[in-house]
């Protein structure tokens, strides 16, 4: 059996780690991702990256932190409460889409991990190899992490999320079938 992972003692890690190999604190990384005038995530952390080569990992970190959205930060009511803030107003309708799918994922293994973000979950193994986002009030998008499969019409291309290679749109709970479930084990198990 695997030991559930740490999420706070594994950002403390990380944070740790981060000052020792660039010899800079998260505080000084939070100015430098702050003083570049970028707004998006993924500009910052593209930034983070091309100018100051800081890794996908380590720049990712610094940008949820700067901008209060890193889920390991947050205590477990904090997470839920972006969970309920996904799902508030008309994209509620998409919420038995998200427990559906929790409930078959956590099916696969008890080394699985959900992880909160101001927009989307994302679900982790020892990576990520999912994300469930509610995008719009009508269309429920699923990320999966799929390298070497080609797309279909349906399994797309692409994703909301650098770290997801394919994307699935749904609008009912009904459209999780065998070869999305399908999809996302594949996924759980090469990751």
């Amino acid at each position: 059996m695997t030991t559930p992972r740490d999420p706070g003692t594994e950002t403390a890690n990380m944070i740790a780690n981060l000052e020792k190999s660039t010899g800079k604190t998260m505080q000084q990384w939070i100015e430098i991702a702050k003083g570049s005038g970028l707004q998006k995530h993924g500009e910052m952390v593209k930034h983070l990256q091309n100018e100051h080569g800081l890794t996908y990992g380590y720049a990712n970190l610094v940008v949820h932190t700067a901008n209060n959205s890193a889920a390991q930060t947050k205590s477990s009511d904090d997470r839920e409460g972006l969970i309920d803030a996904q799902y508030a107003g008309a994209k509620g309708v998409l919420r038995p889409i998200y427990d559906r799918l929790v409930e078959i994922i956590q099916g696969f293994g008890d080394d699985i991990e959900f992880v909160p973000m101001k927009a989307y979950v994302s679900v982790r193994r020892s990576k990520q190899f999912a994300c469930l986002q509610p995008a719009t009030k009508t269309r429920f998008e699923v990320g999966i992490k799929l390298k070497g499969v080609q797309p279909t019409d349906r399994l797309t291309e692409g994703g909301f999320n650098g770290m997801v290679s394919h994307l699935v749109k749904l609008s009912d709970s009904a459209e999780i079938d065998a070869e999305l479930i399908a999809w996302l084990k594949q996924a759980y198990e090469s990751n």
